[in-house]
């Protein structure tokens, strides 16, 4: 009976025995979270900070990291030069999307992806290239190019992917500089007719004046405009109608607005659409309804009404 209470009291013994080791007990039990606490902060901390002497963290390498594939160039426009070659064209305009392949591009020696668009005809590549087609603007964004040169980027593309184009014929006026003062000539008899016709134009009834005005008093401003059309002005149109680029009309602009709100709503509205010049269809703004277009319109001819 003895042995058995000597067991059961044995059972209920406790860890903690006496005062020095509760003592050591209560130490470590702040001591060691402390300990966790620090070296999980120093593994933190060394897991992103770079080698000595690295620039990965600069301000540069960094915009450089988060920069888009493609960007824009303003140039000088007004130049009096040899037509660009097709392979100029390709590495000034057209390499950023098709030698990676980006947004479904087909890349630059790539005979199975050029395959099938050989097969439709150097027309219809042509056309492509022109006007656009699906994320890639008319003449790549680079408006400032003649169709001629954009035919040679085309061909340099094709030929260089398992095609056999020929080259484009260059257009009328084209490396006939030498004729041009025996055709200014012809061109002083007739220089009657001009004056004659600007003196119609000033009698024409000034009714004809006051029709961009009508029109632009037919647009109504929705009050979603300020909301929704905002949102869609902030996140894909400010890029270029904030400042100007590439000839867009500022927000806010009447000067700059009034040819395109002369012509309507529903024009402006198709011409955000399907795109024109260095704006690719819709703006970027690939997820936006055709209403919501329409609101971001509004909201940036609200102030040029």
């Amino acid at each position: 009976m003895s042995n058995t209470q000597e067991t059961h009291a044995g059972e209920h013994q406790a860890f903690i025995k006496s005062p020095k080791q509760l003592i050591t007990v209560v130490v470590l039990a702040f001591v060691v979270p402390v300990l966790v606490i620090i070296l999980l902060v120093t593994y933190v901390s060394r897991s992103t900070s770079t080698a000595p002497g690295s620039n990965a963290l600069t301000l540069e390498a960094i915009d450089a990291r988060i920069a888009p594939v493609a960007g824009f160039e303003l140039i000088e426009v007004s130049r009096s030069k040899e037509p660009l070659t097709g392979d100029v064209v390709y590495k000034q305009v057209c390499a950023a999307c098709h030698d990676a392949g980006v947004a479904g591009a087909p890349k630059l020696g790539d005979k199975g992806q050029w395959a099938e668009r050989l097969a439709q005809g150097a027309q219809v590549l042509f056309e492509s290239a022109l006007k656009g087609k699906n994320t890639m603007p008319a003449k790549g964004g680079a408006a400032h190019l003649s169709d001629y040169e954009i035919e040679r980027a085309v061909v340099y593309m094709a030929n260089a992917s398992g095609g056999n184009l020929e080259e484009p014929a260059p257009p009328a006026g084209e490396g006939e500089g030498e004729a041009a003062p025996a055709a200014a000539a012809p061109t002083a008899a007739p220089a009657a007719a001009p004056a004659a016709t600007a003196a119609k134009t000033s009698e024409q009834p000034a009714t004809a004046a006051a029709a961009p005005q009508k029109t632009a008093a037919a647009i109504q401003i929705s009050p979603e405009a300020a909301t929704i059309g905002k949102k869609i002005y902030d996140t894909a149109c400010f890029a270029c109608h904030a400042t100007g680029v590439a000839n867009a009309p500022k927000i806010g602009d009447k000067q700059a607005w009034a040819p395109y709100i002369a012509t309507g709503m529903d024009t402006m509205l198709q011409v955000a659409i399907t795109g024109k010049g260095a704006m690719p269809p819709r703006g970027t703004a690939m997820q936006a309804s055709d209403q919501e277009l329409r609101l971001a319109i509004e909201y940036m001819i609200k102030d040029a009404l």
